[in-house]
C-alpha cells in the first residue's frame, strides 16, 4: 500500500493543503484494522480560513464541543452533521490553535464500491457514489464517531499518497465555495478547487 501522508503535510495553509490534497486517496478500515476498505481519490475539496473566515465553524474565535477538532493539530479529522440529516468531513490543516480546514466534497471512488452501494441505496453509477460531502461520507460510513479521529496514526481513516507533488495548476477549475451564500463577502471567494473535467466531482 502507498504510504499515509505525514504529519508534516497536513501542517499547512489550508489554500496549499487544499491543492496538495487532489489525487491523494481517502481510506477507510471498517471494523478493524485489517477490515475491508472503503476508498476513493480526493478530485474535489474546498479551504476554510478560520476566525477571519465568514463561512468557517471557527469564524471570530467560535470554539464549541462541535469544532474542537478544528483547533487541534493539523491531520486530524473534522466531521460534523448539518441540517439533522448529513455528515461532512474536513481536513484539518496547519497546527494546534489556528482553526483552519479543508473540507472533502468529492471522491472517485477505487476500493470497496459493493459497499458503498449498499450504503448509498440511491445511488444509480459510480459516479453517484461520492459526488457530494454527505454522499461520501454516507459511502464510506464517516460520522461524528470519527470526529477528531488522527488521519496520521489512526487505523480507521487515513489518507494514502498517491502523488508525491501537487496537480499543476493547469489541472485544478477553481471557483467559490458551495452553499455559503451567508458568508457575505467571503461567498465568493475563489476557494473551492477540483480536478478539471473529472466526472466524479459534485454539481451544486
Amino acid at each position: 500500500m502507498p504510504p499515509r501522508l505525514t504529519r508534516s503535510f497536513f501542517r499547512r495553509e489550508p489554500v496549499t493543503l487544499a491543492r496538495a490534497l487532489l489525487g491523494q486517496r481517502l481510506v477507510r478500515t471498517l471494523d478493524r484494522p485489517d477490515g475491508p476498505r472503503l476508498a476513493g481519490l480526493i478530485v474535489e475539496v474546498e479551504a476554510y480560513l478560520g476566525e477571519q473566515d465568514r463561512a468557517a465553524h471557527t469564524f471570530g474565535g467560535r470554539r464549541t464541543a462541535r469544532n474542537e477538532s478544528m483547533w487541534q493539530d493539523g491531520g486530524r479529522a473534522y466531521v460534523y452533521f448539518t441540517y439533522g440529516m448529513h455528515h461532512c468531513m474536513n481536513v484539518v490543516a496547519s497546527v494546534a490553535g489556528r482553526p483552519v480546514a479543508v473540507l472533502i466534497r468529492a471522491l472517485e471512488p477505487t476500493e470497496g464500491m459493493d459497499l458503498m452501494y449498499q450504503r448509498r441505496k440511491a445511488a444509480r453509477r459510480d459516479t453517484d457514489l461520492c459526488s457530494g460531502p454527505a454522499k461520501l461520507c454516507q459511502a464510506l460510513d464517516i460520522d461524528r464517531r470519527l470526529d477528531g479521529h488522527d488521519l496520521v496514526s489512526g487505523s480507521s481513516l487515513c489518507i494514502e499518497r498517491i502523488r508525491k507533488t501537487a496537480l499543476p495548476a493547469s489541472k485544478i477549475t477553481v471557483g467559490p465555495r458551495v452553499g455559503v451564500s451567508y458568508a457575505k463577502e467571503w461567498a465568493d471567494r475563489p476557494l473551492r478547487y477540483y480536478i478539471t473535467d473529472n466526472p466524479h466531482v459534485s454539481k451544486p
